[in-house]
């Protein structure tokens, strides 16, 4: 197969790294990538929002299966100009991804559906918004209803928190993103990350993992697109995991196929569990960033063969091989991240690093100039190991960390301290 994924961060280095796993992948493009995925596929310039230019560009190269990784192209639409050209992709249609794309929908979704999830208002004034944080009290979370990166949720813990945070959405630090604002009631318990393929009606899981979102180590300081993860996430056990299954995702997915928007791809099911139930956090359309490192360190080949399935709309016959293994990714960051950062610091000793079936550092936000590997954004590697048990891959993943030379940058040295 001819395989085209777009996107060019740490997820699609992972998403990279599995396919060429698997002897089904001939050819790899990455449109655009980054300096790491460079280095196992060829990267494209292409504008990947663009419908009519990715599917341009399968033609032309022959591309018999687009998957596509991050959230924007896909509320773009771009599934939807290639599966009416006829070319194969893994990623749900607009409609669909408006479970992502719209955070007032998915609170639609679930009344609908029966899904329990936090009591919520939507709200497209300020005014009332602020009245409304008044009158309900603190915790509260404040949500941009649109696509921010994975940012614009805050969890205030006081009013002025809570007040300066819609003065922020509101004011444009989210763009259209921020001219709508949900507010939601703080949930209690402990959070995962439960992540499921669809077509249509069948649901088939593969994975579960927890997130660290908070820049700071002990889960303090700031949310970020996320520090670090760890798979399997043990809250998630038989019992949770069935009632996330029969409460929450397939009423969701009957419901939009009732609504004629079937769900097609992988979806990701942010819960949160107190007293082993569980309640929607929210839906992402796509695998988290970045639980799918641990993931794929995990699915190895059979991700490629998973993805494939639930293209052609074969769920019903594929079925999950799971190791008794572990996996855990540790997010190095740029200086001042997830606030202002400097970028095009210099990144040594990667090419010393091992690279293997247990121990891989993906790409996520890094540059090549005149042979040098720079920093190029935010959150620039991910130092990815499995194990036998999470304490091992823990100590992979932190020895490769300890292995890179970049003083301009930092991670969380806590990652798994939940389950550890």
């Amino acid at each position: 197969m001819n395989i085209l994924i777009l996107g060019g961060g740490g997820r699609e280095h992972a998403l990279a790294w599995a396919a060429l796993q698997n002897p089904k992948c001939d050819r790899l493009i990455v449109a655009p990538g980054n300096a790491g995925i460079a280095a196992i596929a060829t990267c494209a310039r292409l504008d990947i929002e663009d419908g009519a230019a990715v599917a341009e560009f399968a033609g032309e190269n022959a591309i018999d299966l687009v998957i596509i990784g991050p959230e924007a192209p896909l509320a773009a639409g771009v599934a939807d100009v290639l599966r009416d050209a006829g070319i194969l992709v893994f990623g749900p249609s607009a409609a669909a991804a408006r479970l992502e794309a719209s955070k007032a929908f998915t609170k639609e979704i679930c009344a609908a559906a029966g899904a329990p999830t936090a009591a919520s208002a939507h709200f497209t004034d300020a005014d009332a918004a602020r009245a409304h944080v008044r009158s309900r009290g603190v915790p509260i979370v404040i949500k941009a209803d649109g696509l921010a990166a994975g940012k614009g949720v805050v969890v205030a813990m006081t009013q002025a928190e809570a007040l300066a945070a819609l003065d922020d959405m509101f004011g444009g630090q989210f763009g259209a993103a921020g001219a709508e604002v949900v507010i939601e009631e703080f949930m209690e318990g402990e959070e995962a990350s439960f992540f499921v393929l669809v077509d249509g009606e069948d649901v088939l899981p593969v994975g579960t993992a927890q997130d660290h979102k908070r820049v700071g180590e002990g889960d303090t300081g700031p949310n970020t697109g996320g520090m670090g993860a760890y798979s399997p996430a043990p809250v998630m056990d038989a019992e949770v995991t069935r009632a996330a299954l029969d409460e929450i995702v397939r009423p969701t997915m009957a419901e939009m196929v009732r609504r004629g928007t079937p769900y097609s791809g992988v979806l990701y099911v942010g819960l949160m569990i107190r007293d082993g139930r569980p309640r929607l956090v929210e839906y992402n359309v796509r695998f988290g960033d970045p639980e799918c490192q641990v993931l794929m360190m995990r699915l190895g080949a059979q991700a490629l063969d998973l993805i494939h399935a639930c293209a052609e709309g074969r769920l019903g016959e594929a079925q999950v091989h799971w190791a008794e293994d572990h996996a855990m990714t540790v997010v190095m960051a740029a200086e001042g991240y997830p606030g202002a950062y400097s970028k095009g610091s210099e990144i040594r000793g990667l090419a010393a690093l091992p690279e293997d079936s247990f121990r891989m550092t993906f790409h996520a936000g890094t540059a090549e100039e005149s042979g040098r590997i720079v920093a190029a954004g935010g959150r620039v590697l991910n130092a990815t190991a499995r194990g036998a048990t999470l304490a091992e891959a823990r100590d992979r993943a932190y020895a490769l960390v300890d292995a890179v030379d970049w003083p301009e940058g930092f991670c969380r040295r806590d990652i798994g301290w939940r389950a550890l």
